[in-house]
């Protein structure tokens, strides 16, 4: 589904389902060089499941257009403007590493939006070392491939993933690549890890969060280790942490766990 937000289309997956504005609404936020497909197993349950789905491309990614956010307060506001575009008064938010702290920064700036947050692969402050953000200028076929050996703890997926035999390092890079490509006036890669990167607010957003937090951290994370989140966890006012046995890539490598979580999370008040 395309929603005219800002003046440019934002695309938004939807599970194939109407929207329908007497149900509760799950957004699902990206990382960097991802897009509303990472999601694809949870997005589609829910969808089925009694939910509004919008699994969304950031703008200028993927098949969203206008300008690709420089900050994390810029993707923030464009929530915003999506949820009031289509109506919604409340909606609950699951964001993944960059994506995280885009779902944090909107529901501090609008904490009676929000019903629910669930941040995975989270961390505060998220730094991106300067060799990556290098690479992401100077060769990003290369940072692609650096970023994909830190992300995955595992070669083969459980068969809920993308099916038998898929290998999750080549479909990571193939993904990225397809994403980076999609925008031709801006780097998306290096836009992306350095909006991670000058991300100063994480606390004090944490701090005013209003609604239950879940956290979802990957045994294995070798990009935001479960270490780098307990700042924010211990600024939550309503924080609840799981560990599941994956790396950064949680959604690919534990699908059916993330999805157990999630589902188990926003059972709760699903009325909201």
């Amino acid at each position: 589904m395309l929603i005219h937000v800002n003046q440019a289309d934002l695309y938004a997956y939807t599970g194939g389902k109407a929207f329908m504005p007497e149900r509760p609404t799950v957004v699902f936020i990206h990382g960097a060089l991802n897009d509303h497909s990472v999601w694809i197993l949870q997005s589609r349950y829910f969808a089925n499941h009694g939910y509004n789905v919008l699994a969304i491309d950031l703008p200028g990614h993927g098949k969203s257009a206008g300008e690709a956010p420089e900050t994390v307060e810029q993707a923030a506001q464009t929530v915003l403007d999506l949820l009031g575009t289509l109506g919604v008064g409340k909606a609950a938010l699951v964001g993944h590493s960059l994506g995280s702290l885009i779902a944090l920064e909107t529901a501090a700036r609008a904490p009676e939006r929000v019903s629910h947050l669930a941040l995975l692969g989270t961390a505060f402050p998220m730094r991106v070392s300067a060799a990556l953000l290098d690479a992401a200028v100077s060769n990003p076929m290369k940072g692609i491939d650096m970023v994909n050996t830190f992300s995955h703890s595992t070669m083969a997926p459980p068969p809920s993933t993308l099916g038998p035999g898929t290998w999750l390092h080549g479909a990571g890079r193939a993904l990225m690549r397809r994403v980076l490509a999609s925008n031709t006036k801006v780097n998306l890669f290096y836009r992306s890890f350095k909006a991670c990167d000058s991300y100063n607010g994480g606390d004090q957003a944490m701090a005013a969060v209003q609604c239950p937090t879940l956290f979802v951290l990957g045994e294995f994370d070798q990009m935001t280790p479960p270490k780098a989140a307990q700042s924010l966890v211990a600024h939550a006012n309503q924080g609840k942490v799981l560990r599941v046995k994956a790396g950064h890539a949680l959604m690919e490598e534990a699908p059916d766990a993330v999805l157990d979580v999630l589902r188990s999370f926003l059972r709760t008040d699903k009325g909201s």
